[in-house]
């Protein structure tokens, strides 16, 4: 296969709250598919059980285990790993000796060696904090309902391992299980409110101001954040007050309306072929065709957009993706309009990026800026279409608005103003649904869509390679092409170097790219049979959500189908439609 494939996978800015999450449903056999499991595993809260390994230990001369985790805390991992491994010259059966080498070996995002020291600890220790460890092994490598399945084991032994709840969280979240997922990190940092990871996620239920105190404190003070991280929370912060000093209320839907139809704009790679599907997006008054992006989140346009729309600059970013050349200047601002079809919203965060391009394009928009709208990609037809999504029982109707960058998926604004909250309860008192975050809603209509693992902006497909256990695929639509990870390949299929293969993203070229030979891929309700796959290593997007993404779904691939999303929900529903183009 010959020719010039181009990805990108712009990255949100990210928040404190969205950190590592994680997904799938309970039943523990290897080769269930996550959407197939019910999150319907029992946890025991365990009251009057043993007491917990993981007591505070305070850090002394004569303490190594409080001085390994000290070390942890602090980012200083090679002296971590050094005090763990002298702890188990002496206590070579040591359950918090193995968990905390584990953490450090993920931390540093080396899952092999992490596996391979779960497993040792393991054959010395059938503890359950290393079963906890083992979990967080799982989760990192994709095997989410191993991994539901060795947390839940774990409490409902009367072990209230705050880690295990940590865990579970994660998968909730990922599950569109909002309420859910409170309660178990609620629950994680009662138990131990000092574990850096449980306060990142814990931080994430805090309003606007109470997040800023805790951000602020927890970079000026010792932490394991690495460069990024701490860049991105530093323009995290910076974006927060700069937002709190407009004194502006956040983005919303200003146009009467709540639901549009609009045609997809058709975006060439060269003279005669497809590179993709647009939508015909206005700022401030100016008109652009942005890439409608499934891999992307957020808005990201070109400076030279940005300027025409004015849009001025509240804090500088970086964005990132596929390739190897690091992430890219960017900054963020507000777009005072923005209209697509017949929806207008207002006072809405706009990436802009230092470059000429966004790979290629004047821009991106990720389909996720309408999760609050049930959206319809019929790529087949040319169509794009925003409408309602069936309320839960009791809800009362609201109108929709796009994603806000401070608003963490499911759960309500933390920048609402007071007039807005008092619309809240307002319309509480008429309803007796519950305000705040929502489980997972699956209406009758939805039945049949596919469960899905939703990260951020990213939409995880359950997808069988043949005939191993399933994997976990991006759905894509700013991809051109389906690819594999090599390691996900060599299960199924002979993987060879292609020297006549180029890969670009927001991040420049990928290094290095092979052919996969035949692999049938399965999703949904729909198989396709792939010849000389597009092959490269996907870790850098595995590390940064916390799980592994063993390959995407493409535009070529999905042009053919009517693809109806639920991001509110965690639902995709797959249409192939045999007509010609």
């Amino acid at each position: 296969m010959t020719g010039v494939l181009r990805f990108h996978l712009a990255l949100a800015l990210v928040s404190a709250a969205c950190f590592a999450q994680s997904a799938n449903e309970s039943n523990p056999a290897p080769t269930t598919s996550p959407q197939q499991t019910a999150s319907s595993a029992k946890v025991v809260d365990g009251a009057a059980t043993p007491v917990p390994e993981n007591k505070a230990v305070a850090v002394t001369a004569a303490n190594p285990l409080g001085e390994a985790r000290s070390f942890y805390r602090k980012g200083d991992f090679t002296a971590a790993i050094a005090k763990y491994e002298e702890v188990l010259k002496v206590q070579p059966k040591s359950p918090d000796a193995y968990a905390g080498l584990v953490r450090v070996y993920l931390k540093q995002k080396n899952v092999e060696q992490a596996a391979q020291v779960v497993e040792q600890g393991l054959a010395q220790s059938d503890s359950p904090r290393i079963h906890v460890a083992r979990g967080e092994v799982w989760f990192r490598q994709g095997k989410i309902t191993e991994a539901e399945a060795e947390w839940v084991k774990v409490i409902n032994a009367g072990y209230p391992e705050a880690r295990a709840y940590l865990g579970l969280a994660r998968v909730r979240r990922a599950l569109a299980m909002y309420k859910t997922e409170r309660a178990m990190i609620t629950k994680a940092h009662q138990l131990d409110p000092d574990d850096p990871e449980i306060q990142q996620q814990w931080a994430g239920t805090l309003a606007r101001e109470e997040r800023i105190k805790y951000l602020e404190s927890s970079i000026a003070g010792d932490n394991n954040w690495n460069p990024d991280e701490k860049e991105n929370i530093e323009s995290y912060i910076t974006y927060l007050k700069e937002f709190a000093k407009r004194n502006e209320r956040p983005c919303r839907l200003v146009s009467d309306v709540t639901a549009t139809t609009a045609p997809l704009v058709p975006l060439l790679r060269d003279a005669h072929n497809l590179r993709g599907y647009g939508l015909s997006v206005v700022l401030n008054g100016h008109k652009s065709a942005l890439m409608l992006d499934t891999g992307a989140g957020g808005i990201l346009v070109t400076r030279s957009i940005a300027e025409r729309a004015g849009i001025s600059k509240i804090t500088e970013n970086k964005v990132g993706g596929i390739g190897s050349k690091g992430r890219r200047n960017a900054y963020i601002g507000i777009a005072d309009s923005i209209k697509v079809g017949d929806l207008e919203f207002q006072n809405c965060p706009v990436e802009v990026m230092e470059s000429h391009s966004v790979v290629g394009q004047d821009g991106l928009i990720g389909a996720d800026v309408f999760q609050k709208f049930l959206i319809e990609l019929d790529l087949a037809d040319s169509r794009f279409k925003l409408s309602e999504l069936p309320k839960r029982p009791g809800e009362v109707g609201q109108k929709p608005v796009l994603k806000s960058e401070d608003e963490d998926s499911g759960e309500e604004s933390s920048e609402d103003t007071a007039s807005d909250k008092a619309e809240a309860k307002s319309a509480e008192a008429k309803t007796s649904a519950s305000s705040g975050p929502q489980d997972r809603y699956i209406a009758p209509e939805m039945q049949s869509y596919t469960r899905v693992l939703r990260f951020g902006h990213d939409l995880l497909v359950p997808t069988m390679i043949g005939n191993v256990p399933y994997k976990l695929f991006l759905m894509d639509t700013g991809a051109f092409g389906n690819s594999i990870s090599p390691a996900a390949a060599r299960e199924v299929t002979k993987v060879s170097g292609d020297s006549h293969m180029t890969v670009k993203g927001i991040s420049g070229s990928v290094d290095k790219v092979y052919s996969a030979n035949k692999a049938v891929l399965q999703f949904g309700h729909l198989r396709q049979e792939n010849q000389d796959m597009v092959s490269f290593d996907t870790t850098s997007l595995s590390d940064s959500i916390g799980t592994e993404i063993s390959g995407f779904l493409g535009f070529a691939l999905l042009r053919f189908l009517d693809i109806k999303i639920d991001y509110r929900d965690a639902l995709v529903d797959f249409e192939y439609v045999d007509k010609p183009r």
